[in-house]
């Protein structure tokens, strides 16, 4: 196993330390608030890193193609539905952003089986990091900054929705000539 893919599975294994200690008592023990955070930042590093490195030092394999996407939507479905639990988020809000992954992984799936890779969007990149500043921002739970917060949570939602509809607009053909 390369490097990139330790990388994805690292990631993996960190998401359930991650909801344990965010989950803690609660979530009322600050100091398990900030660990969990450190994991979670972690984590969502190791997203970044092991796909420069795999593209860097052409190491791409399909157990990458497979595993990155899905530790992707493990770490950040858990967040989003740990801050249900925490009364931080509604589950609308969530079940928005859950519907676009797997909306999205069809589409990818059915794409891969007419060998077709689509690749990530800008819309798909800005949802990502805006959906971590969120999570981030939800997990430090700040008093202070609860309206950026909740401004932040709105544009992680907007361009979550923007994405899948650019998503969609741009990969069209691949239900509509992709053999369904």
């Amino acid at each position: 196993m390369n490097l990139p893919n330790k990388l994805t599975m690292l990631r993996v294994l960190l998401v359930p330390v991650f909801v344990v200690l965010l989950l803690y008592r609660g979530g009322t023990e600050q100091s398990f608030r900030i660990a969990a955070l450190i994991i979670f930042c972690i984590a969502s590093f190791t997203d970044f890193l092991d796909g420069q490195i795999a593209r860097r030092n052409h190491l791409v394999t399909n157990f990458g193609k497979f595993m990155d996407p899905l530790a992707d939507k493990l770490l950040v479905c858990s967040a989003l539905i740990c801050m249900i639990e925490l009364g931080q988020l509604p589950a609308w809000y969530v079940i928005i952003i859950i519907a676009r992954e797997f909306i999205i992984s069809g589409f990818r799936l059915v794409a891969s089986d007419n060998g077709i890779v689509i690749a990530a969007s800008w819309w798909g990149k800005s949802k990502t990091v805006s959906q971590m500043l969120a999570i981030i921002l939800l997990i430090l739970n700040v008093p202070v900054l609860k309206t950026f917060t909740m401004l932040v949570t709105i544009l992680a939602l907007i361009l979550t929705v923007v994405s899948l509809i650019d998503y969609i607009a741009k990969n069209s053909k691949v239900l509509t000539e992709g053999g369904m």
